[in-house]
């Protein structure tokens, strides 16, 4: 970015990718110059900052934080390898320098194949209260094998995997989200609450929704699943309605 000041550095960012009217989160790496005044003004306008995609050092990330950074995109993949001298945004989790008060959230797939389940659980005992489970998944969920799209980008599905085509690069993740909750239970050894608030109130949290989203308190919006008790989904209601039940639930 050029120089001059805060309010050119997020011109820049607007001149870019227009106006973000209905936009809610944004990914950035915050070693990038003049990086402190883009989230300051992006945090000002209510847009939730996330870290990632990103070679920052932990000092960055820390400085990322102190801004008003609250994210941390899908934590291990697109980022510096963890390491004992500079642990980089892996840091963030056990950090001693992030504001007073101020939460870190961090997002992990939990599709069996982006994420060791030994990842899971070092990150997860390191800051249970921040992890949200992602799916990262892509326009090709639950299309089946074959060659989809991403944007411009060719993908080719194969079982539970998405690569570029042509390729064995991952590209995004075909995985549901109750599965995502299941394979994160079975690695972790967590309770299901726990499971459950990883996929829903830490989200929410995050996003500032809480009082309407992630619970089932007096008040909230009722966007529910039920779920069974080896958790797969037997129903879903939005606005208290039922819109889907799984065929066994049907009998």
């Amino acid at each position: 970015m050029g120089q001059g000041s805060s309010a050119n550095a997020f011109h820049d960012v607007l001149a870019t990718y227009g106006p973000l009217d209905n936009v809610r989160i944004v990914t950035l790496a915050p070693e990038l110059g003049r990086s402190h005044e883009v989230i300051q003004a992006l945090t000002a306008r209510g847009i939730c900052v996330s870290l990632g995609h990103s070679v920052a050092d932990l000092q960055a990330a820390e400085e990322a934080v102190q801004s008003g950074a609250t994210f941390i995109t899908h934590l291990f993949n697109a980022m510096l390898p963890f390491h004992h001298r500079d642990p980089g945004i892996v840091g963030l989790l056990t950090s001693d320098r992030l504001p007073p008060g101020r939460q870190i959230f961090y997002g992990m797939i939990s599709d069996g194949m982006h994420t060791n389940p030994a990842a899971l659980r070092i990150a997860h005992r390191a800051h249970p209260q921040g992890l949200v489970l992602v799916t990262d998944a892509i326009p090709a969920l639950g299309l089946g094998n074959g060659r989809h799209t991403l944007g411009q980008q060719e993908v080719e599905v194969d079982g539970l995997t998405a690569y570029v085509a042509g390729t064995k690069t991952l590209s995004g993740s075909i995985t549901p989200m109750d599965v995502c909750v299941r394979h994160f239970l079975q690695a972790t050894g967590c309770s299901v609450e726990s499971a459950l608030e990883a996929a829903s109130l830490h989200p929410a949290q995050l996003l500032g929704l809480e009082k309407r989203k992630g619970t089932l308190d007096f008040g909230a919006d009722a966007d529910f699943v039920m779920l069974d008790d080896s958790l797969h989904i037997q129903a879903t209601y939005i606005s208290g309605e039922l819109v889907w039940q799984a065929e066994e639930a049907r009998q």
